[in-house]
This record gives structure tokens, C-alpha cells and sequence, in this order.
């Protein structure tokens, strides 16, 4: 047992346990952040887009000495059959508005940016060690199994990832449920940041958002998606685990899908495939968030299920990044008045109850049952293409009205009525 006891271990050096552990250091707490990783990063995948506000409020301009991509200037979200793309696309400066922008991020270079600022205001990180166990004396969390090694604390924040097995030992937390929990499948691929700009019409520091749904995921739900990096393009999908095998396309071959199909090939052609990684993705929403403190622990980040999925829009890194903000003040008042109970820990719920992250993940509650709509992935996009077609494929043909080609593709989709209803719970979900 290690002779040395620590105000506070924090296992994971994701965004939530990095941005915990530089404010609790700052603010002059002893700080043991355990890694399971090699190094900083090297096993943290997202898709790769950060919303910036939260992170700028710890560190305002961050992103003038971040390791950052590019500022998304360009959101396009694509309902995809075999051969054809329906495409909605927003471009504004506005969207780069500072304090509103947000970036793409590769998690291998900001990680390693951000750990630097919490071991430079005095924490302490350990890489290449699997915390085994979460130790406890009398009901309340006192400090953490490794191996061999026992290490002590006042208090444990658990930012562990999604499959947090600490919080399952601990109770604190269920078994993942494979209708709530996605798997993500991602390759970063080099172009050159000249070739990105050519290819998507954007200035070195601009860059593109960029999701699909449809024929990518072979009718499973899911999608893909795809942002431009400094030099590099992240592509990949992400399909709800509980519904592999909906179709016999693995995601493995999803993938293969997106990159082969006639949008996207064009895009990533020549490109040197540098990273691949695959990683599970909460879907849930507020309807699975975990027991979120007790006498001595706290669960954050994507441990405590704090990622959204919008459809035109997956939301994670900025909530994760609050909550650790969110969990290190409440810390530093449970250091403070030397009182590590639930009780005190429970102001961190309370702060978490009055943030955007509660507001939204309770505006956005019926959008994961939304999603698990198949016809959103199967018979809209091949409804979209027929009415697409009918527009814009110009042969000579007898004309017609645009609302009888409207209802020729309506029709095809299913009726009237199920789309008048999909609409309506789709606009009720967001």
C-alpha cells in the first residue's frame, strides 16, 4: 500500500479528466490522474468535433495555441442511397463566431495538450496502468486498486470512458445496454491540407461537418460521417449495437460502404490511410445516465453517459468537458470544508442539474427513440433520391406536376401518414 494519500485520484485522462484535474491543481489540490493508455490520448477516439464553449471558459482563445484542425464553417448532412446523395448543407460565418465555433480535434495531439496544462498547474499522471478496483471502507470510496499497488484518496472521480467497469463494481452504474450504446468504427485518412482545401472549397482554417444516413449503414441505425482535419480527413460511421445484424452488412464493411460510395470516393482519392480505431459511443441520452456521486466518488464524461446524438449532430466532448469542470469545484468545496460524503459531493449533481448539460440532454430525451426509426435510413433517402430525380433528370419525358411527383415519392417511402407521423415525433424530439 502506498504510503502517500492523495486529495484526489482521477482515473482517465480524457477531456473530463484532464479539465478536472488542471482545476483541481490549480486550485492547489494534490492530483493522481491514472491512465490506462501507453500514453496521453492514444485510445481516445471521437469522431472528431468539439464544441468550444465550454472549453472556453477555462481557457478563453484556447484555440489560438491548441492543437485544433479547423474551424467548421461548413455543416451538409446527406441521406445517402447506393448510387445518390439528398444534401443539406449550412454554411455561415456565424459558425465560427468565437466562443460558438466549434473544431475539429484529433484526440491523439489535444489530449496530450490539454493533460500538459493540468500537470503544469501540479498534477500528477501515471500512463500504462489499469485501475483493477475502486477500494472501500465502511461504505465510502477511500482510493483505488492497480495491480499490486493500493493508492489512497480523499476522493475518486471516475472519468473512465463509457464501458466504466469501476462504476459497475461500485453499483453506480448498469450494465450497457446494446440498444443504448453504439459502436464507432473511424480511419483518418492524409491528403494534404491543399488537396482538403481544392476538394471542399475552404481556406486552411476552415473546415467541413459532415454526416450521412442511409444506404452507408445498410439500413441499420446509424450513419457515417466525416470532417476535415489541417491534412488529414476522420471518416467513419456509427451503428447502435443492439441493431447489427438488422442487415448483414458488419460495420466494419459500413465503412467500406461510405468511402466507396460515389460522393464520397472522389474525396478521399489518393489519400494514406494514417489511424484507424474503432470505440463505443453512449446513445441513451438522459434516460441512462448512472448514479452520479456517493461518499467519496463521482462519475463523469462519457463514464456518466454525458453524449448526445442528434441525427444532424453528435454532441459529447463539451459535455464532457463541463462535467469535469462541474465535478472539480465540487471538490475543491468538499476539500474545503474536509467533508467528502455524499451529502457534500451532491452539490455536484445539483451544479449538473442547473448547466446546459441537464437542459439539453432533457430537451433532446425522446431523440435516441426517434432515431431507432428505420425508415429514417432506409425509405426516406430512397423517397428523397425519387424525388430528386424527378426534378433535376430532365430526358425528354412527359412532365408533371411537382405534387404528383411528390406523392409518387411519398408513396414509395410508405404514405402519407407514416411520414405526417415521423414528422411529428421528429419535431417533438427536438
Amino acid at each position: 500500500m502506498s504510503e502517500e494519500k492523495f486529495d484526489v485520484i482521477v482515473v482517465g485522462a480524457g477531456l473530463a479528466g484532464n479539465t478536472a484535474a488542471y482545476l483541481m491543481a490549480q486550485a492547489g489540490l494534490e492530483v493522481l490522474v491514472i491512465e490506462r493508455g501507453e500514453t496521453i490520448g492514444c485510445k481516445n477516439v471521437t469522431g472528431g468535433r468539439m464544441y468550444s464553449h465550454s472549453l472556453e471558459r477555462i481557457f478563453p482563445n484556447f484555440a489560438e495555441e491548441a492543437p485544433v484542425e479547423r474551424k467548421i464553417t461548413k455543416e451538409r448532412v446527406s441521406f445517402v442511397t447506393a448510387d445518390g446523395a439528398s444534401t443539406i448543407e449550412y454554411a455561415s460565418p456565424g459558425l465560427g463566431e468565437q466562443g460558438k465555433a466549434t473544431y475539429s480535434i484529433l484526440r491523439s495531439r489535444f489530449d496530450p495538450w490539454l493533460a500538459g496544462k493540468a500537470e503544469e498547474a501540479g498534477a500528477m499522471y501515471i500512463t500504462g496502468i489499469r485501475v483493477d478496483e475502486v477500494l472501500t471502507q465502511d461504505g465510502k470510496v477511500v482510493g483505488v486498486r492497480a495491480g499490486d499497488e493500493e493508492m489512497m484518496a480523499d476522493v475518486v472521480l471516475l472519468a473512465d470512458g463509457v464501458n466504466s467497469l469501476l462504476a459497475q463494481q461500485l453499483g453506480m452504474k448498469k450494465e450497457l445496454d446494446p440498444r443504448e450504446v453504439a459502436v464507432g468504427v473511424k480511419e483518418v485518412i492524409r491528403l494534404g491540407e491543399d488537396v482538403i482545401n481544392d476538394r471542399f472549397g475552404t481556406t486552411s482554417d476552415e473546415g467541413t461537418a459532415w454526416l450521412f444516413a442511409g444506404d452507408v449503414s445498410g439500413g441499420n441505425v446509424g450513419g457515417g460521417f466525416l470532417y476535415t482535419n489541417k491534412d488529414t480527413l476522420s471518416v467513419g460511421i456509427v451503428t447502435t449495437v443492439g441493431d447489427i445484424g438488422h442487415s448483414d452488412v458488419p460495420p466494419r464493411d459500413m465503412l467500406e460502404r461510405l468511402k466507396e460510395h460515389p460522393v464520397v470516393k472522389p474525396l478521399i482519392a489518393g489519400g494514406k490511410l494514417v489511424e484507424y480505431a474503432a470505440h463505443l459511443v453512449t446513445e441513451g441520452g438522459y434516460n441512462m445516465l448512472p448514479e452520479l456521486y456517493r461518499d467519496g466518488v463521482l462519475v463523469a464524461g462519457d463514464a456518466a453517459a454525458l453524449v448526445m446524438n442528434l441525427g444532424y449532430t453528435i454532441r459529447g466532448m463539451d459535455l464532457c468537458i463541463e462535467s469535469g469542470r462541474l465535478a472539480a469545484e465540487a471538490i475543491i468545496a468538499a476539500k474545503e470544508a474536509n467533508d467528502f460524503s455524499a451529502s457534500s459531493l451532491s452539490r455536484y449533481e445539483t451544479a449538473l442539474q442547473n448547466s446546459f448539460i441537464m437542459a439539453d440532454l432533457k430537451h433532446y430525451r425522446k431523440m435516441p427513440a426517434f432515431i431507432e426509426n428505420h425508415r429514417l435510413f432506409e425509405q426516406y433517402p430512397a423517397m428523397l433520391e425519387e424525388l430528386m430525380s424527378g426534378l433535376f433528370m430532365m430526358y425528354g419525358q412527359q412532365p408533371e406536376k411537382l405534387m404528383k411527383k411528390a406523392m409518387k415519392a411519398v408513396k414509395s417511402a410508405g404514405g402519407v401518414w407514416p411520414l405526417l407521423r415521423d414528422v411529428k415525433n421528429g419535431l417533438g424530439a427536438i
